[in-house]
């Protein structure tokens, strides 16, 4: 017989079913239980916050070094002199009024040479005018540094050596992250390491900046926040002055390393003024004097009033083949469009031509107007382009040039790397040709 399904069957069946669905919860946590957790989870907290904390601290440095520091430096700005020549007092030569001759009275200057004439120098006033410059090399001193130049080598028994060499520096410039240290280039020029030691005796690492062959400068930086807090309000920074102004018979203090020894000094007066040194793309004043100057160590020439206006050349060869008695001193004012660079970090540009104004002397002669290249240096950017000498360069990437001094701020603003059209005119049988020539910018 078939099998009947009621309502009491379905019933059991459902039962049953609840039954092997029913579950087990667990017991709920103790506090026991609940305070081992929270102490756990505390734990792990301040773990990971020492080791973040650590951790942040190691790499700030390296971010600020790599990105902060990149992201907002400030750039130097050098505002360049205007070229002055000395002017001269007109004398009166007309006759004085009636009303005055009757008076008798003495003029003013025959007055002034008439007391400097009867005034008797004591041993006290020459004492007072050292004195005077002593507290002007004593200020200009703090912004003097020791820049060392160290060099990594081995004995013979390949036992590691440092050698170091001493070189004398000035701080011409500071910014919120460095100071900017004008020395030799000599100081940077093999070394494998740069150490700074300031007037106080701190001793700090420094990099170079940037460096210029040809005027055998360059610049170092010494980061401001690697300086103890006494050198950072101590350290001076030296005044550029004017080198236009400076005339014969002015008095020039030599600090750095004239007598060979850093922090040395000595002074004297200007002997000669060259307005029209002929050098590498520019035409500079060089001062003449028998200061005592050391080229090697770095010595920098300062006015009356502690101003930087200039620094020690390499002595040059006469005639004779003799080395000049006098200090060869370059002056600053044509040398500041070029300093701003390094400062900055960028090479200078360099074409490498030795020129001259085309005088009117010349012009008479049919020479166009612009600069006559006296001698376009081997190797150089000009040379290599195929300038040569007896040339005339006309204009530089567009901009006439007309003067050496035109010249130069077109050369000034050029960028190393830059590729530029130079346009001169070379003489033929019976004219001048121009020519256009393709000239990729050095570095100094």
């Amino acid at each position: 017989m078939p099998e009947v399904r009621g309502p009491g069957n379905e019933q059991e069946k459902k039962e049953r079913r609840h039954f092997i669905q029913e579950k087990i919860v667990k017991r709920p946590p103790g506090r026991r239980q609940i305070a081992y957790k929270l102490f756990k989870l505390a734990g792990g907290a301040a773990i990971f916050g020492a080791v973040a904390a650590v951790s942040f601290s190691a790499v700030m440095p390296l971010t600020d070094r790599f990105f902060k520091e990149e992201t907002v430096r400030e750039p130097v700005s050098i505002p360049k002199d205007e070229i002055t020549e000395p002017t001269t007092v007109p004398v009166e030569t007309t006759a004085p009024a009636a009303a005055e001759t009757t008076e008798c009275e003495e003029p003013i200057e025959d007055k002034v040479q008439s007391v400097m004439e009867n005034y008797n120098y004591t041993a006290e006033d020459f004492g007072s005018m050292l004195n005077s410059l002593r507290t002007r090399v004593q200020t200009a001193d703090k912004g003097i540094v020791a820049v060392h130049a160290v060099q990594e080598n081995v004995d013979w028994f390949d036992n590691p050596l440092l050698t170091t060499g001493s070189y004398a520096g000035a701080v011409v410039a500071r910014t919120e992250q460095e100071l900017l240290i004008l020395t030799p280039e000599a100081a940077v020029e093999q070394a494998d390491a740069i150490r700074v030691t300031f007037s106080d005796g701190s001793d700090v690492a420094g990099q170079v900046k940037q460096k210029d062959s040809v005027a055998d400068m360059a610049v170092v930086s010494v980061s401001v926040s690697a300086l103890p807090e006494t050198t950072r309000n101590t350290v001076q920074t030296v005044a550029l002055g004017n080198s236009y102004i400076v005339r014969e018979g002015d008095v020039l203090i030599a600090v750095g390393g004239p007598a060979g020894a850093v922090h040395s000094m000595d002074y004297g007066v200007v002997s000669y003024v060259l307005r029209t040194a002929r050098m590498a793309d520019q035409n500079c004043r060089i001062l003449y004097s028998d200061i005592l100057s050391d080229t090697e160590t770095g010595t920098f020439f300062l006015n009356i009033s502690g101003e930087l206006v200039g620094w020690a050349m390499e002595p040059q060869e006469d005639q004779s083949g003799d080395e000049r008695e006098f200090a060869e001193i370059m002056g600053i004012s044509d040398y500041k469009g070029i300093l701003e660079k390094l400062s900055n970090g960028q090479g200078a540009p360099y074409l490498g031509i030795v020129g001259q104004t085309v005088t009117e002397t010349m012009a008479l002669s049919g020479q166009p107007s612009g600069v006559y290249v006296v001698n376009a240096v081997a190797e150089s950017p000009a040379y290599a382009a195929g300038i040569q000498n007896g040339d005339i360069i006309t204009a530089v990437n567009g901009k006439t040039v007309t003067s050496m001094r035109d010249f130069q701020n077109a050369v000034e603003q050029l960028a190393c790397g830059q590729e530029v059209v130079v346009l001169a005119a070379r003489s033929g049988r019976e004219h001048f040709t121009e020519l256009e020539f393709s000239v990729t910018v050095g570095t100094r």
